[in-house]
């Protein structure tokens, strides 16, 4: 015997047509599957009585209501409005005034968004002034009209919204934020029917609501003007069968392709992917790639992750997600001086690294596509800089802006960094009057007898330095001349008359002390053969002549073993594109 079959219920029916009416909307769609809509007798409702809606957004509707799909759409969209609109107050829970004040407001957004159809007794003439709920609420306590009262979905006046503590889940991640979900709605549906207007988008309704990926990256295009420029010259790949062939975790950038590359599997909020693309856009827009130079790749992202981490998270842009490289003790260090340190423990860092730069291929930061987009990656951070600071958009670290501001002035060459070593290193000579060699004659006073300007014997006597060369067969010859030139010329200018050279290949041939006008001139290169420094070094050392204060200047193509310079004040000249197998202290200047 079969079964009874139930009935359809007419009124669950047009409630739930009521509910599709409202999720085909763009605008409150999002914000009705967040809400739970109750419909049974579960809880006292009057005849009259319409829905109302608590803080948790639920919707309690009358089940004993019969009313037509249009008529149920209005008054969902009327509870959902007071979500949205964050008009569910505990302060103000069971105020009629307030109540009224936001049923009016509610009611006049229903009659710009067009949803549904209102009922008879809600079909009122809207009042002119219900654009604010603060300011007619102020109103309607001096006045209490009661043309303000018979918005409510509710019968007898009574309040259609009423706050209960907000309850949340651990599968819903938290209580749902019904003004920020609504804000988002919102703009997904402008940009929806822009897309549609310009011909991108078959239908309003039919594109893909943005994830939190897309949402971060429209924060920087629309929100943060410093990154902004730099966001809108890469394009975001977010594929997942993509960035796990690439091996890509969370994050990477590709300043060669202008891409960035992000794996949704991470499960990172809004706020986490704002830290991550900020962290990217950094990368390019500082030209880490090309401040590579010959380090090592792995260390260098490192000590790159380590100087952006800390500024993002002083300059409080979303959050910053667990896992990646942070240590406040590093926090005011240039990624050079980070690299450096990072280099004295070179396989507990190469572990920790990242690798979230993907460097271009072979030969290409030769090229004139790297030139070009560096050069726009500087401008653009550049012209967000500007922006930032005319228009007071936030704290921005003082290391930050004024590597921004290095990066848009040229490069100090080589030999102006060397002056300014042999500036802090060789103080000018003060001249004294003495009458041990007198001075010409006035001719109008011959009888007078007058001092001339002298320099002291004894200021020249500490005044020298030892130049270490490096003849092996692998330096360039032309780089060896404008070196020594560059020394000598700096050595005449400063006072300073002889220097100790020392020729190195596979070993050392002192030269003695020489008059600097010798250095670039007279000079015979002798060698030619391998690079060893240390017996070189060792000379000056422990040459009786040799002052122990005495700087020394080590000119190599780095093609040498770790020196033992004893403690002693030194700098390198090293021609660009090499780097020196150990962690100098003294200052290193890359001729080219």
């Amino acid at each position: 015997m079969k079964g009874k079959q139930k009935k359809p219920n007419p009124a669950q029916e047009a409630i739930q047509a009521g509910c599709r009416l409202v999720k085909h909307n763009p605008v409150l769609g999002p914000l009705l599957e967040r809400a739970e809509t109750r419909f049974d007798d579960s809880y006292p409702m009057a005849r009259e009585d319409w829905a109302w809606v608590d803080a948790n957004g639920t919707i309690y509707a009358n089940s004993h209501r019969r009313a037509a799909p249009q008529e149920w759409a209005y008054v969902l969209a009327h509870c959902l409005l007071h979500l949205a609109l964050g008009h569910i107050r505990e302060d103000r829970d069971g105020d009629p005034l307030w109540n009224a004040a936001c049923d009016c407001v509610t009611a006049r957004y229903l009659a710009d968004l067009h949803i549904g159809s209102a009922p008879g007794e809600l079909s009122a003439p809207l009042p002119s002034n219900a654009r604010e709920e603060e300011k007619l609420y102020l109103w309607l306590k001096e006045h209490r009209d009661p043309a303000y009262f018979c918005f409510s979905t509710m019968s007898g006046g009574r309040a259609d919204m009423a706050w209960r503590p907000r309850i949340s889940f651990y599968w819903q991640g938290g209580p749902t934020d019904w003004r920020q979900l609504f804000a988002e709605s919102l703009r997904d549906a402008l940009r929806a029917a822009v897309d549609y207007a310009g011909g991108v988008r078959v239908e309003p309704g039919g594109c893909k609501k943005m994830g939190p990926i897309q949402r971060a990256q429209e924060w920087f295009l629309s929100s943060y003007p410093l990154l902004g420029g730099v966001a809108s010259g890469f394009q975001l790949v977010d594929d997942p069968l993509t960035v796990q062939r690439m091996d890509i975790s969370v994050a990477a950038i590709s300043v060669h392709m202008r891409e960035i590359y992000v794996n949704p599997a991470a499960h990172l909020t809004e706020a986490e992917w704002r830290f991550v693309l900020a962290h990217e856009y950094l990368h390019a827009a500082l030209c880490h790639e090309q401040r590579l130079g010959s380090r090592d790749p792995e260390l260098w992202n490192a000590a790159c992750d380590y100087v952006i981490n800390q500024w993002l998270r002083d300059m409080e842009v979303g959050s910053m997600p667990e896992g990646l490289l942070f240590d406040p003790e590093l926090s005011g260090l240039s990624a050079e001086s980070i690299y450096d340190l990072l280099a004295a423990n070179l396989r507990k860092y190469r572990r920790m690294a990242q690798h979230d730069i993907l460097f271009g291929p072979t030969g290409w930061r030769g090229s004139k596509d790297f030139v070009d987009l560096d050069a726009w990656c500087r401008s653009a951070i550049q012209r967000g800089l500007d922006y930032h600071q005319a228009h007071g958009r936030g704290y921005l670290p003082a290391n930050l802006v004024e590597e921004i501001r290095a990066l848009s002035q040229p490069p100090i060459p080589w030999d102006v960094k060397l002056a300014r070593w042999f500036d802090e290193r060789f103080e000018p000579l003060e001249k004294r009057r003495t009458y041990a060699r007198l001075s010409r004659r006035q001719s109008s006073t011959p009888d007078i007898p007058r001092p001339s300007w002298r320099y002291e014997e004894e200021a020249h006597a500490g005044r020298t330095f030892g130049v270490l060369l490096d003849t092996s067969g692998s330096m360039d010859r032309n780089l060896l001349a404008a070196a020594l030139g560059a020394v000598a010329s700096y050595s005449a200018v400063r006072d300073v008359n002889r220097v100790r050279v020392v020729f190195c290949d596979a070993s050392p041939y002192d030269q003695g002390y020489m008059e600097v006008s010798d250095i670039a001139s007279s000079v015979k290169v002798r060698g030619r053969g391998g690079t060893v420094l240390q017996p070189g070094v060792e000379l000056l050392e422990y040459a009786p002549d040799f002052p122990k204060e005495a700087p020394v200047l080590i000119i190599t193509d780095c093609e040498c073993d770790r020196l033992n310079l004893y403690g002693r004040d030194h700098a390198f000249l090293v021609p660009r594109g090499r780097s020196l197998p150990f962690l100098p202290k003294g200052p290193v200047f890359y001729l080219e």
